[in-house]
């Protein structure tokens, strides 16, 4: 067996599609490898799977095709229409292999956008079963060492009792009773995990965190990481608060407003998938700065910007002798070229890790996400260096003789 699959949650969205062109231009020669924190040292320094060699396949509840979805983001103006056409034979050949995904309790946001909603008719036992042949065909067919699952779907409702899947049993029992508030990121995990593929948990959803799949993750030895990653305002945020905390300026308010365009913008107008997102963005600043003042973080839908974003932030703190400051920063950028490049990452190092043996959290992920499970660091500078000391560590081993 040979290579990678990437196995993508949500194949055809935006993120997806232009990870795929991305990875499929660089194969061609059509683009570099800016905006890849794997193509820095010192993680480029690991034997990491080549973005050339990455096979891509997925779910998707969308009917539609990934030149079609290529071809409407490159209107927006990324990706260039001249690299779409360059790629397109590769799109077509990874939209062979993209099956019918599951919508199971993913909110009605979802639902009402799903084309397909077969799985309301199966039960959940049926809907994992499902999915692990369809993740194994894909690497038999292939001929693949290993299958990574990726989920880029659009954001789900918060889980309302995650406790109550503490453990693997509890979880497996709830699969068998049809449980309603089973999501289904999580059966995606749990179908990744028990077939021993690694998972990375791209969004807000819930996923691979409930304590019963990360009992499985441990239990089959696979490398798992997750949610919702940090590409944005979060990313700056994650920088901008220990500087004030640093030299212990007060932040009396953090006012942060989003505004984006795409699908995802869309789900999240429904208050319910909204949750989640505003909990790990808002999250962040607690962490950093426990004693602040008003912390609030708002997301509109406004359709006119389509795959762009914008967010404005106001930071109203006070320094020495109670002078009261302000500062504000816009970021303006589009989605999916600042995510594009983080799944390709992730899918790099967490394949890495799988070949070595490297099951459970990989922690030294968390500069990836805005809610690093197992991780309360969320320092970015920090988060750079987890990274960083991992490859340092790695690469040691390789000069001793003793990588696996």
């Amino acid at each position: 067996m040979t290579g990678t699959g990437i196995w993508v949650i949500g194949a055809r969205g935006n993120v997806a599609t232009t990870a795929a062109v991305g990875a499929r231009a660089i194969a061609r020669g059509a683009t570099d490898e800016t905006g890849l924190v794997t193509a820095r040292r010192p993680t480029a320094d690991l034997d990491l799977p080549d973005v050339a060699d990455l096979t891509f396949a997925g779910h998707e509840v969308r009917e539609g095709s990934l030149v079609e979805s290529a071809r409407a983001l490159s209107e927006d103006g990324t990706p260039a229409p001249e690299t779409v056409e360059t790629v397109a034979d590769d799109l077509r050949a990874i939209d062979d292999r993209i099956r019918t995904g599951t919508a199971v309790n993913a909110g009605e946001a979802i639902a009402d956008i799903a084309d397909d909603t077969a799985d309301a008719e199966r039960s959940l036992a049926e809907t994992v079963s499902r999915i692990r042949d369809d993740y194994e065909s894909f690497r038999a067919s292939e001929d693949l060492d290993r299958v990574v699952v990726v989920n880029l779907a659009s954001t789900e409702p918060p889980t309302a009792d995650p406790e109550q899947y503490d453990t693997l049993s509890a979880f497996e029992d709830a699969v068998a009773d049809d449980d309603p508030d089973l999501p289904a990121s999580s059966l995606y995990a749990y179908a990744a995990l028990k077939g021993g593929h690694p998972y990375v948990n791209f969004t807000p959803s819930t996923g691979s965190a409930l304590g019963g799949l990360r009992e499985l993750a441990a239990e089959n030895d696979v490398p798992h990481m997750g949610r919702d990653a940090k590409t944005g305002e979060t990313l700056v945020k994650s920088a901008l608060a220990p500087m004030f905390a640093g030299r212990n300026l007060r932040v009396m308010s953090w006012e942060g407003h989003n505004i984006l365009g795409n699908t995802d913008g869309a789900v999240l107008e429904d208050e319910r998938n909204e949750a989640g997102k505003l909990e790990s963005k808002g999250d962040i600043l607690d962490a950093i700065l426990p004693d602040v003042g008003h912390n609030r973080v708002r997301i509109d839908y406004t359709p006119s910007l389509g795959d762009w974003k914008t967010a404005w932030d106001y930071i109203h703190f006070e320094g020495f002798l109670d002078t009261e400051m302000t500062m504000q920063f816009t970021w303006e950028g589009s989605d999916s070229a600042l995510a594009a490049p983080l799944v390709l990452d992730l899918v790099r190092l967490v394949a890495y890790a799988d070949r070595r043996g490297e099951g459970g959290l990989q922690r030294h992920l968390a500069s990836f996400f805005k809610a690093p499970l197992g991780v309360e660091e969320h320092d970015l500078s920090r988060q750079f260096e987890m990274l960083d000391e991992y490859a340092r560590e790695r690469r040691s081993e390789v000069s001793a003789g003793g990588e696996r």
